[in-house]
């Protein structure tokens, strides 16, 4: 399994979002799982690598909390939660998608 956290410096939310990947592989049962870190520093970066907001998570090259609706650039990415909006996924929304 390969899994990527993508993110711009500045981004209030990657490190929340790092965090809460790292403890769903655990309960995941998948700590053999490295996370490949990888910060877009330019609008052409983030179009060549289709970045749609930090932080982005791809598991096995897939997003799976694409929706359809969101546009390529350097922004901060929000996601529905059972909580309403927030900037990271919720850790059972990440162990539903490492399953």
């Amino acid at each position: 399994m390969q899994v990527e956290l993508l993110y711009f410096d500045g981004c209030p939310n990657w490190q929340v979002a790092d965090q809460r990947l790292q403890e769903a592989l655990s309960l995941a049962g998948r700590d053999d799982v490295t996370v490949h870190r990888r910060c877009v520093e330019t609008p052409e970066q983030a179009g060549e690598l289709g970045f749609i907001g930090s932080p982005s998570i791809r598991i096995n090259g897939r997003d799976p909390f694409v929706t359809g609706g969101e546009q390529v650039g350097l922004s901060c990415r929000m996601y529905p939660t059972p909580a309403g909006l927030r900037g990271s996924p919720e850790v059972e929304q990440l162990v539903e998608a490492l399953s």
